[in-house]
């Protein structure tokens, strides 16, 4: 056993250095310290029984209190160094270390505990690897203030959802699962996480009621089931709300504001708050603008917006009111100013600091800016005449930081929803050509949101749209149709649909090579309703006006009349099925292409079939395929009329005319003249 320890340990022997040895390490266990640095293998050796002398039972209780202590200072070094302590399988014996009585060593496990737990290296899955372990803590909860410190740091940290919105918001991480099956924020749930933490929001130690808050806001980040139980908890007489309000009141510490904040944040966005309660409208919003000003530091400026972000993202009442506080949106664009002009040499530490930091701050203002113009035009149009905005969005979609990148696409998207910005600004700046070039080659959770973004862009106003299909997007877009990924299948298929709208036939024919027929059929059978009603929506515009209609049908008719005819009679919504007959009603409005109905009986009795269906809304599509299909004017009519006369299609428009549905009255009186004239 000692063996396996040791060869995990000596990796370590040259980074371990006295400055991570806090001042709790007793002069006693200094020898066992001294012998990790030294350069004798022997004497590294001996240094290694430190984890070994831990789990014996031999060793008295002070001694293996002094070796808890010395680990967690070597835990506290460098990144390696915690994972050799990982590599000797330190956690199982520290928290075999919890089974037995003495609190001072109880203390000392708990500490180490924490400190490996807080490095990014070590797997918060460790924590419940044995079911047994989290109601052990949560009963040591009770034993004395460092055991309810430690242990609520220790629940924080593993129960990450990796960042705090650092994927964006729409694509937000979910919780990591545990081998067995629930995520953490559940299990520390079910293990009454709630009620054993809740008291300690009042204990009389900072540090306590601080890492209490902490476990909460990581206990709520998108969890209904725990933020419904917050809200009608109450501690001493006061509801948890309540509290929670008192602590980011200003005179409290900005640490402990802005993670009240995110709690009353979470339990908004899960549900358990309204958006227009005061707590959130007067107390939470106002607080989390306070944290984006320039007298903060940068990293709570960071989370601040980050968090605000979060918070008004869905609700357009909220970004309004954010957006005419503390002129906020003037107040983001400092956030691109990092790092300063530096003018002395002096400020090399502070431009180490604002170069650690200014990634972070355009990725918060990105984020924030993209929430305030989710909705509202005259916000879009404040943020777009900050200064140099689109210059930075623009420069956003170039760097080298893949979270910053994200965020200026998603700021692109939230302003690309303006039917006015489009043909101005970012017309102007030339937006297209970045974002094609983002398109080119990015992880999905950017090419999700760029390829949305694109489907604005192509919108018939937009003057972008000729540019974006000269510099081949077809191709770029008919690929996205055949990820695995669903929305960027649906952006994909919703690009072309917009790109098709009132398009020229070259274009058309371009889409439909581009496609195949292959894909298309595979699209048309996707179990996502969203991408067969795209599919659907692109067919109905690339069948639009006469000439295109038979040009298309004329090389593609067979394979468009089979893929209806297996939708009319797939177990399909009636959306689907409306569209469906949207498109045969355009078929039926072609010159030559109207025959490859009147000559499939099989089409024509469905249509016959939809003229009586239960939906008004398929009865109305229905006749709208049977009055282009009888029109007087057009060459043929007569036969038509005759055979669907034959059909039984007459009797049905008699009885339509007598419809109670106004529409569905109109449209039979309609047809009906078509035969008497």
């Amino acid at each position: 056993m000692l063996e396996a320890e040791t060869s995990g340990i000596s990796a370590v022997q040259k980074t371990f250095a006295y400055e991570y040895i806090d001042q709790e390490v007793t002069a006693s266990s200094r020898h066992y310290v001294d012998r990790l640095f030294d350069l004798d293998p022997q004497k590294v050796l001996q240094g290694v029984m430190l984890l070994y002398l831990l789990q014996q039972e031999t060793s008295s209780t002070e001694l293996r209190t002094e070796c808890a202590v010395v680990l967690g200072s070597l835990a506290m070094g460098t990144e390696n160094n915690v994972k050799s302590l990982l590599d000797c399988h330190i956690i199982p014996a520290l928290l075999q270390g919890l089974l037995l009585p003495d609190l001072k060593f109880i203390e000392a496990c708990l500490r180490c505990l924490r400190t490996i737990f807080i490095s990014p290296v070590t797997p918060e899955d460790l924590l419940y690897t044995d079911a047994t372990v989290i109601s052990h803590l949560m009963a040591l909860l009770s034993r004395s203030r460092y055991t309810q410190e430690y242990i609520c740091q220790i629940f924080s940290h593993c129960c990450k959802l990796q960042h705090w919105h650092s994927c964006g918001f729409k694509s937000l991480p979910q919780p990591l699962l545990c081998a067995n099956g629930p995520d953490h924020q559940t299990i520390l749930f079910n293990h009454g996480a709630v009620q054993n933490i809740a008291h300690l929001l009042v204990s009389t130690s900072y540090k306590v009621r601080m890492q209490a808050l902490k476990c909460f806001s990581v206990l709520a980040f998108e969890n209904p089931q725990v933020s419904m139980t917050l809200v009608n908890v109450s501690v001493d007489g006061e509801l948890l709300p309540q509290i929670f309000v008192k602590m980011l009141q200003r005179d409290k510490p900005i640490e402990m504001q802005l993670t009240s904040a995110k709690c009353l944040t979470s339990m908004c966005r899960a549900g358990a708050i309204r958006t227009d309660d005061s707590c959130i409208v007067l107390k939470t919003l106002p607080c989390l603008v306070r944290m984006c000003s320039k007298e903060r530091l940068l990293e709570e400026r960071v989370e601040g917006a980050e968090t605000l972000a979060y918070l008004i993202e869905t609700d357009v009442e909220l970004q309004r009111i954010a957006s005419i506080t503390d002129h906020l949106i003037v107040m983001l664009a400092d956030y691109f100013k990092y790092p300063s002009s530096v003018s002395a040499i002096t400020d090399i530490k502070r431009l180490d600091h604002d170069l650690k930091h200014a990634h972070e701050l355009r990725q918060a203002a990105f984020k924030l800016y993209a929430s305030l113009g989710a909705n509202d035009e005259d916000i879009r149009k404040k943020i777009i005449e900050t200064e140099n905005m689109m210059d930075r969005i623009v420069n956003g979609l170039s760097e080298s930081s893949i979270k910053v990148r994200l965020a200026a696409v998603r700021c692109l998207h939230s302003l690309s929803r303006s039917v006015q910005q489009l043909r101005t600004s970012f017309q102007d700046h030339a937006v297209w050509k970045p974002l094609m070039k983002v398109l080119q080659n990015a992880p999905n959770e950017i090419l999700v949101v760029a390829s949305s973004t694109l489907c604005n862009l192509l919108l018939e106003f937009s003057p972008s749209k000729e540019p974006i299909l000269e510099s081949g997007a077809i191709e770029l877009l008919c690929s996205l149709t055949q990820s695995e990924n669903l929305a960027l299948r649906v952006n994909g298929i919703w690009a072309l649909m917009n790109m098709a709208f009132q398009a020229e036939q070259k274009i058309k024919s371009d889409i439909l090579r581009g496609l195949s027929t292959e894909q298309l059929f595979q699209l048309l059978s996707d179990s996502d309703v969203n991408v067969l009603m795209k599919t659907l929506g692109l067919l109905r515009n690339l069948l639009s006006t006469r000439p295109h209609i038979d040009h298309i049908m004329s090389t593609h008719g067979k394979q468009i009349m089979q893929a209806v005819t297996l939708i009319l009679e797939g177990e399909h919504n009636i959306e689907v099925k409306e569209q469906t007959l949207c498109i045969l009603a355009n078929i039926a409005d072609g010159t030559t292409a109207k025959e490859l109905i009147m000559t499939n009986d099989d089409i024509l009795q469905k249509i016959k079939y939809y003229m009586s269906h239960s939906n008004a809304k398929l009865q109305l599509a229905a006749m709208f395929c049977i009055s282009n299909l009888i029109w007087n004017e057009e060459e043929g009519s007569q036969e038509r009329q005759d055979k669907l006369r034959d059909m039984g299609i007459v009797d049905i428009l008699h009885k339509l005319s007598q419809s109670s549905d106004p529409n569905l009255c109109d449209k039979a009186k309609t047809a009906l003249q078509q035969y008497l004239a």
